[in-house]
């Protein structure tokens, strides 16, 4: 019996990416010339509510990343925060009050002031 999982792709995870989020992603590795950047999304101990979101640009893919690509960007995500994000959609605002990168996750019970972590 052969195992057919070793040359499947990647899983996919339930992250979502607006068109403006990918749009700004997109312009963002243009302007760093790269072509072989994804956006990795991560939560990591830390913050005041006890976990910290983690939203950069990684070249590498790693054992049991799950990936999603929305029009040509790439999105990661690592096997442990898979579940914290399961539904998270990731935005852009560019307001007057406001401009960067927003994570909306349904699976935060609580989260502090600065919008930056959670539980």
């Amino acid at each position: 019996m052969s195992d057919t999982t070793l040359t499947s792709a990647p899983p996919a995870h339930g992250v979502g990416l607006s068109d403006t989020a990918a749009a700004k992603v997109k312009s963002l590795l243009e302007q760093e010339g790269r072509d072989d950047l994804r956006l990795r999304v991560a939560v990591q101990p830390g913050g005041c509510s006890g976990l910290i979101y983690q939203l950069y640009f990684d070249e590498r893919m790693l054992d049991g990343d799950a990936t999603v690509d929305f029009g040509g960007v790439e999105v990661i995500v690592d096997k442990m925060s898979v579940p914290y994000l399961d539904g998270a959609s990731i935005d852009f605002e560019d307001t007057i009050q406001k401009q960067g990168f927003t994570i909306d996750n349904p699976n935060a019970g609580g989260s502090c002031a600065c919008g930056d972590s959670f539980h």
